[in-house]
């Protein structure tokens, strides 16, 4: 069976009432892509929307962000994401939410996507994110009735790099904070450093310096259960 992974970035093109663009950030899924790409593994594209997402941090002076933009593959892929009704959980091994401010207003809610996350999870695959990524996290139950997150090791983008940006009175909500209410254990390290945890087959990183690191720790966690 051929080896799927599912990266759902956002649809969502503003930053709140301040009119900034945003998007998903490219880093956070070329980097991630880059190494489960290279492993063997087809990645395919989800947004809330479908159709073209917007991005943000778009640095191709980034080699890996080049080698990912330029592939004609997955170009075509980021700039026509499937929509959440046509997804099929059970061909994925892991499914990965992509960072970018976006992500703050469009995946929390979204519980089609929450659903797909959970199927995949309680199939006994990787559920994973990376800096506002998590926001897709917040509100996946499991069949229990228990969220995702309760009792386990969590880390996102955090109050104190939120704040650094001067957007913490913008975003939604907080993640750290939401992420603790929902009963996560939540680790972080300092601003902009890279931190990455695996518990129980969910993997998080903090920030853009950790998206290779999570894409590293998806594939390990994916070799562990695939033994």
């Amino acid at each position: 069976m051929e080896k799927r992974i599912l990266f759902v970035v956002t649809s969502h093109d503003k930053k709140g009432s301040t009119g900034q663009p945003t998007g998903y950030y490219l880093a956070e899924v070329a980097h991630p892509w880059e190494v489960l790409h290279d492993a063997g593994y087809e990645i395919d594209f989800v947004s809330p929307q479908g159709g073209k997402a917007p991005v943000d941090g778009f640095n191709l002076d980034d080699p890996i962000n080049k080698k990912f933009w330029n592939n004609a593959t997955y170009h075509q892929k980021i700039t026509h994401t499937m929509k959440p009704s046509a997804i099929d959980p059970s061909k994925y091994d892991a499914i990965f939410y992509a960072g970018g401010h976006g992500a703050m207003w469009d995946f929390a809610d979204n519980t089609e996507l929450a659903g797909i996350a959970g199927r995949i999870y309680e199939a006994g695959g990787i559920v994973s994110a990376v800096c506002h990524g998590p926001a897709g996290l917040v509100n996946i139950r499991l069949s229990n009735g228990q969220y995702l997150v309760g009792g386990k090791k969590i880390n996102a983008f955090t109050n104190e790099e939120e704040a650094a940006v001067k957007l913490d009175k913008v975003v939604p909500f907080l993640l750290e904070t939401t992420l603790i209410a929902r009963g996560a254990i939540f680790e972080k390290s300092g601003l902009w450093q890279q931190h990455v945890v695996t518990d129980q087959r969910v993997v998080t990183g903090q920030n853009p310096a950790s998206a290779k690191a999570v894409g590293e720790a998806m594939l390990a966690a994916l070799q562990r259960i695939n033994k």
